[in-house]
């Protein structure tokens, strides 16, 4: 006889057949590969004010609205009315699901001191009055929050432990989706340091203070029978809800898109093989204050608006009103593709709030306009918001997101001054497609502005170094320089710069007249 056969391995995509269900919350679902395990209580634990109540009941609101599975949420410490009103904020109108039988809100008031009084425990009468609700309404969503109240004068471990036990068995036993919440410990996930050993799923959060810098952090710590995302994620709560923020694209599966367009620089694209650069790269200007970043920026904007293409610009330094006032100076028109809603300007200081919430907002207004073209001026100040590592990771976030997507991206970045000149502060420069260095040379009393390309992938690029002028009709592209930098002799017809046409002239000729 043969010998029987062994069962075949499991592999590892077998565990996409593990039963869940979505939570309908942005970003949670694909953190955990799905959402939450079905029929099974997970566990959300954290300090308090770190968002666990308001989780917890998007996770109801979402299922009952856009799942069709009503839900019960059992409060221990809020009243109905005190919980409607809490999420009334974040676009959550409960009284309608609850006066639609979509959602059953029951408030326990949990006495201690008849606690502590008769010295019993028994959760029995908990379980008759939330199988009640779930039947009420047929639930399929369960929420209790939270367990500190709820075994707040139990002292004793071991019936702790038993409860517990009980507690997530009859969850499991009614084969409802639970979400249970609980304070964080000292030194452990929860105050009693039991529930993550009796729980399927356990989701961490967390709200930590950085340089006055408030950031909020998400980190699946266990889920049976499924992998998940094992990072910290940062996530935001705003008037749309919770947002969870999953590493985009890093499996680096992208697209790589073979049309060219142009940046509106006659002499730039003639640098960049006579094409320009690649639908959907990552394009870097990086230089020191007073090279023409933003300028540049700003032309490459107004070429893609000329397309009829939408252009999303991120500013971090100046009022859109400052930003087309001084574009207006060197004749590039940001007025009209703002007036025909081709063009949209968002300014914010990078201080006003966290990164992941800057990250946030350029997912949001990217998933609303889609733009087939952002510009973020300048990615250097972000490092404000957090600190340069919190700001790189943000960085690699939006540029995988924004790459998925095929949308061209323009950075800019701050280089210091005396320092090295191929160094970018935000260190991204190694995952830009193309990068483009503009730099200033005192010669001669006088400033001059020069534009090289130090790497641009996937084409044949120049590698001279080119006169940078601002003129009254944008940017223009002199003869290249030669080892020196000294520029060659400007034709009598090229476009006066900026300041000449102001009636500035250099020093230089100033003195010469003198």
């Amino acid at each position: 006889m043969n010998p029987p056969r062994s069962a075949p391995r499991r592999r590892a995509s077998d565990s996409l057949s593990l039963p869940k269900a979505a939570t309908g919350i942005a970003g949670l679902d694909a953190v955990t590969g799905g959402g939450l395990p079905l029929g099974r209580p997970t566990l959300v634990c954290g300090a308090a004010g770190c968002g666990k109540t308001l989780l917890a009941m998007e996770f109801l609101v979402r299922g009952a609205s856009e799942q069709g599975e009503p839900g019960v949420f059992m409060a221990f410490e809020e009243t109905p009315a005190e919980l409607a009103q809490n999420v009334r904020s974040l676009g959550f109108d409960v009284e309608r699901l609850v006066a639609q039988k979509k959602i059953l809100i029951d408030h326990v008031e949990i006495d201690r001191s008849e606690i502590e009084e008769t010295g019993e425990y028994d959760l029995e009468a908990l379980f008759i009055r939330l199988g009640y609700a779930i039947d009420s309404i047929g639930a399929k969503r369960v929420v209790l929050d939270t367990l500190e109240v709820l075994f707040a004068s139990l002292g004793n471990e071991a019936i702790l432990r038993a409860e517990l036990r009980r507690l997530f068995r009859w969850l499991k036993d009614r084969g409802v989706t639970a979400i249970v919440t609980a304070e964080r410990g000292d030194k452990t996930l929860t105050r009693h340091g039991l529930e993550e050993y009796v729980s399927d799923c356990v989701i961490l959060l967390d709200h930590r203070v950085t340089d006055q810098i408030a950031t909020r952090r998400l980190r699946i710590v266990k889920y049976r029978g499924t992998s998940h995302g094992t990072n910290e994620f940062p996530f935001l709560i705003d008037e749309d809800g919770i947002e969870v923020l999953p590493i985009t694209g890093a499996r680096l599966d992208h697209a790589a898109p073979s049309e060219r367009i142009s940046t509106g620089v006659p002499g730039l694209d003639e640098v960049l093989g006579g094409r320009g650069v690649y639908r959907g790269a990552t394009v870097l200007v990086s230089g020191t204050a007073g090279t023409g970043k933003s300028t540049l920026a700003a032309q490459i904007a107004e070429a893609s608006c000329r397309r009829g293409e939408r252009v999303l610009y991120f500013a971090f330094e100046e009022s859109p009103d400052q930003i087309t006032r001084n574009m207006r100076s060197v004749g590039i028109d940001l007025a009209s593709p703002l007036r025909k809603g081709l063009l949209r300007l968002q300014a914010a200081r990078p201080t006003l709030q966290g990164l992941e919430a800057h990250l946030t907002r350029i997912y949001r207004e990217v998933r609303g306009f889609q733009p087939r073209l952002v510009v973020v001026d300048p990615i250097t100040n972000l490092s404000r918001g957090g600190t340069e590592a919190a700001a790189e990771a943000m960085l690699m976030r939006a540029i995988d997101f924004l790459k998925s997507a095929q949308i061209t991206t323009v950075m800019t970045t701050l280089t210091s001054g005396g320092g090295p000149r191929e160094v970018s502060q935000a260190g991204i420069s190694s995952i830009v497609d193309t990068w483009i260095l503009l730099e200033t040379v005192e010669s001669g009393g006088e400033r001059n502005r020069f534009l090289s390309v130090l790497k641009s992938r996937g084409m044949a690029h120049s590698n001279r170094v080119r006169a940078f002028e601002l003129t009254e009709n944008g940017i223009r592209l002199g003869d290249a320089a030669d080892g020196k930098r000294q520029v060659r002799k400007r034709p009598a017809n090229a476009p006066r710069s900026a300041a000449e046409s102001s009636g500035r002239r250099p020093r230089n000729r100033e003195r010469a007249r003198k």
